[in-house]
């Protein structure tokens, strides 16, 4: 399996949810929004949704085109199997309520399958939570920008995805 491209973004999770999709394809999906609450990581085809614990801190999403998916690796907290179309070639990361963090470009235009996985989403969590905790009314102004900036780990997602075809043609009715 050969590495093709890779794209690194940081991202703030809005409302505790990523979200990557195609950049003329913006479909807000309840069903697949509600699926990622269990699954950590669902989607409609169109539209990922990448659910983190906590609503503040940056993580990291890491996006892998290969020939070839790799197997998640041993150390991933989960994964789950993924589909993504882009007709466009560019895929839009969202942070649900901040707006997007960033674009890329995928090598083509096309449906691309693979894996998500996720390294330190309940470290972070169990970081936010230990951070609000130790608030007070005393606590010096910025302390929690201070602590969100300082977390000792970093929550990732990481998309392994190889092309598998061409995007399904458009229907007249969508031209």
């Amino acid at each position: 399996m050969t590495l093709l491209a890779e794209h690194n973004i940081t991202a703030t999770p809005g409302r505790r949810v990523l979200e990557v999709y195609d950049a003329d394809a913006y479909l807000g999906d309840e069903a697949a929004l509600d699926a990622a609450e269990v699954q950590v990581v669902a989607g409609n085809g169109y539209h990922l949704y990448l659910l983190s614990l906590q609503p503040d801190m940056k993580v990291q999403i890491t996006i892998l085109i290969w020939d070839s998916p790799p197997a998640p690796p041993a150390e991933a907290e989960g994964h789950t199997d993924v589909s993504l179309e882009s007709e466009t070639g560019i895929l839009v990361i969202g942070q649900l309520d901040r707006g997007p963090a960033d674009e890329i470009t995928l090598p083509r235009p096309g449906v691309y399958e693979g894996h998500a996985w996720w390294q330190n989403r309940q470290a972070a969590a169990d970081y936010h939570a230990t951070a609000l905790d130790q608030l007070t009314d005393d606590s010096p102004d910025g302390q929690l920008t201070e602590a969100w900036n300082n977390c000792p780990v970093t929550e990732r997602y990481v998309l392994d995805l190889a092309y598998t075809r061409e995007p399904e043609p458009l229907d007249d009715d969508d031209q």
